[in-house]
């Protein structure tokens, strides 16, 4: 039985079920840094981030991020991470091809999913799932990091100086 990484199973919830793909980004690159900055953790991360771009209309900025994942992806088999990554990779590169042929205007937004392979990671998500609530609203900036963790610490001197 194979074990997941906690944040690469969030990814995955806040990809398929919430369609969150901020948070996506925010979880999966505490994990690809966490591991070295690999390749593949940065080609799903920029999966999300493509999205992301794509469904807030930076239609340059999601294309760019959707090659550059295709890219980083391409090496891997069609089975990886207990993911059916093949399938993923297909699905971004229509998207690619949808982004470069068209009028953008013409183009209607379209969320993707990630088909989960692996029975145990699918139990894995089906249980986190129930822990990890969806972010309403969803997230427009980062909430995690060295930099909001001052921010926070800022603000909480700040409340207690007034208090």
């Amino acid at each position: 039985m194979n074990s997941y990484e906690p944040l690469y199973v969030d990814y995955l919830i806040y990809f398929n079920r919430d369609q969150d793909y901020f948070e996506c980004h925010e979880v999966l690159e505490e994990l690809w840094l966490e591991r070295d900055r690999d390749p593949l953790y940065k080609g799903l991360l920029q999966v999300a981030v493509g999205l992301y771009h794509y469904r807030n209309g930076n239609l340059r900025g999601g294309l760019l991020m959707l090659q550059s994942s295709l890219d980083l992806l391409a090496p891997y088999p069609e089975i990886m991470l207990g993911i059916q990554l093949e399938a993923l990779k297909e699905d971004v590169s229509g998207l690619v091809r949808e982004l470069q042929q068209n009028e953008p205007e013409a183009l209607e937004y379209r969320d993707l999913s990630i088909m989960i392979e692996d029975k145990a990671l699918a139990q894995m998500v089906k249980l986190r799932s129930v822990e990890l609530k969806p972010n309403i609203p969803q997230r427009r900036s980062p909430t995690r990091g060295r930099i909001y963790e001052e921010k926070m610490r800022a603000l909480s001197q700040s409340q207690t100086l007034k208090e």
